[in-house]
């Protein structure tokens, strides 16, 4: 994923952004960097590799490296950036959040067309911001090289720059799968993948900008140079999983949407007679906890934590690039609490289950440990397709996916024709799909959370979510 973070400021805001883009740490574990426009030196970057140490370590020194009226920056799960870009628009430093699907076909028209070429990284690979610039660069302003870029694209989009005159443009992608927040404060406006980032810091909430919207922000003015479509289709997961629990989108808070998401299984549970003699709820941490908190409360089920992830010193479990170096990390980071474990029948909610590979770490763990069942909740339903708009997995191939290796392992390729049925916990299909993880993962039992489940406890209309992943429908 990856998000960003920009001022438009009367003073300097080299303070400000720094820790703006260092909430929005959660979203990425490969690159950051930062930007920033001062009326003397001009514009300035630095990007950092964050693989192996926060954001907050690789920065420190950026007071003495940089200074800035107006500065962005971002986390990236992807290439590194902001780019810096020179073209007949000005200099400008540009960041993005999304995904380019048909970057090589993009590529090759544009060589043909221009006889220009792009800075090529190991592979051949090309920088998706650096190809993203050069759509833009195409038109006679930034307003219609935004729009041709995003209309180009296979994938998404939402941008923001800073301009060489200390101005920002921010553009949230065509659908709104992402979102994108302004802010203000008495020296100017903040922009904002998630807007507690800016409101920690003395803003106010001033704008969410809509699907397709693009302004460019100073210190003292909004100004919209595109109006927002009618479309939307803002991402479900953000809810389930990516969103930090303090943020707000469409007005929806995640941690409040995680609660009632939690209440809803577990009322589906009593519903159906499930799991009935459960000593203990708990979330795989951290995402999964609110939704296990949810259902504790709905279920009168005790809420604890039968082991507690070891953080201090531990990347996130899924930094390294092989599946056994981060099933390794995630094991080392579960340290047990024996009293609520031993003999114990536990529940566990997960925000979602993608490959299931370290799942069945923490469920054998837990087993080695002395407990005696483990249930697992899904809150959200079983992933079926990989993620063409966010790459919110690290999933290349479907067949990565464990829903859709079960299936194969079930029907074979004719039961790619029954997806829906499979995804519903009624059906006979639906059952084979649960009994056969269980097995694969060792729960005593296994539920997901319906997309009905999901879009209630989310709270607006279905039409507006994008739920791609469990259901193939863009």
């Amino acid at each position: 994923m990856g998000g960003f973070f920009g001022i438009a400021s009367k003073e300097d805001c080299m303070v400000d952004v720094f820790y703006g883009v260092d909430y929005h740490s959660h979203l990425g574990t490969r690159r950051a960097g930062m930007a920033a426009y001062d009326c003397e030196i001009g514009l300035q970057r630095k990007i950092h590799n964050i693989q192996n140490a926060p954001f907050r370590t690789k920065f420190e020194h950026i007071f003495d490296e940089m200074q800035g009226t107006s500065a962005i920056g971002c986390i990236s799960d992807s290439d590194p950036q902001p780019m810096l870009i020179r073209s007949h628009l000005g200099t400008y430093a540009i960041c993005m959040v999304g995904m380019i699907n048909n970057a090589d076909e993009i590529i090759d028209k544009y060589l043909s067309s221009t006889g220009d070429h792009f800075d090529a990284m190991t592979g051949g690979k090309v920088n998706s911001v650096e190809l993203l610039a050069a759509l833009i660069n195409q038109k006679k302003d930034f307003v219609e090289g935004i729009k041709f870029a995003q209309e180009t694209i296979d994938g998404t989009a939402s941008i923001l720059i800073l301009k060489q005159d200390g101005s920002l443009i921010a553009a949230r992608d065509k659908v709104g799968r992402l979102p994108i927040h302004i802010g203000k404060d008495e020296n100017g406006h903040a922009v904002s993948f998630e807007a507690f980032a800016y409101t920690k810091l003395g803003f106010e909430d001033e704008k969410e900008l809509g699907p397709g919207e693009i302004v460019e922000v100073t210190a003292t003015d909004i100004r919209q140079l595109a109006e927002p479509g009618d479309k939307m289709r803002i991402c479900a997961f953000l809810w389930s999983y990516y969103g930090y629990p303090t943020s707000t989108f469409e007005g929806i808070n995640v941690e409040a949407m995680r609660y009632r998401n939690g209440a809803i299984l577990a009322q589906n549970d009593i519903d159906n007679n499930l799991a009935q003699d459960i000593d203990y709820v708990g979330g795989v941490p951290d995402s999964g906890t609110p939704h296990a908190i949810g259902y504790a409360n709905k279920s009168d089920i005790p809420f604890a934590r039968a082991f507690i992830k070891y953080t201090p010193t531990w990347a996130r479990s899924f930094t390294p690039a092989k599946q056994s170096d981060r099933n390794k990390i995630a094991k080392m980071k579960q340290i047990p609490v024996h009293e609520l474990i031993k003999d114990k029948n536990l529940l566990f909610v997960d925000d979602s289950i993608v490959r299931g590979t370290q799942l069945k770490e923490t469920v054998d763990f837990l087993y080695e440990n002395g407990a005696k069942s483990v249930h697992m909740r899904s809150a959200c339903p079983p992933i079926m397709y990989g993620c063409k708009f966010l790459n919110f997995s690290r999933a290349t191939d479907d067949m990565e996916l464990i829903a859709r290796r079960v299936i194969m392992e079930l029907e074979g390729e004719e039961g790619f024709n029954y997806i829906e049925e499979y995804s519903d916990s009624n059906t006979e299909r639906g059952k084979k799909l649960r009994k056969a993880i269980c097995e694969k993962l060792h729960f005593e039992s296994l539920e997901f959370q319906s997309l009905e489940g999901v879009i209630k406890a989310i709270g607006l209309e279905p039409c507006k979510l994008c739920t791609y992943c469990w259901n193939g429908k863009e």
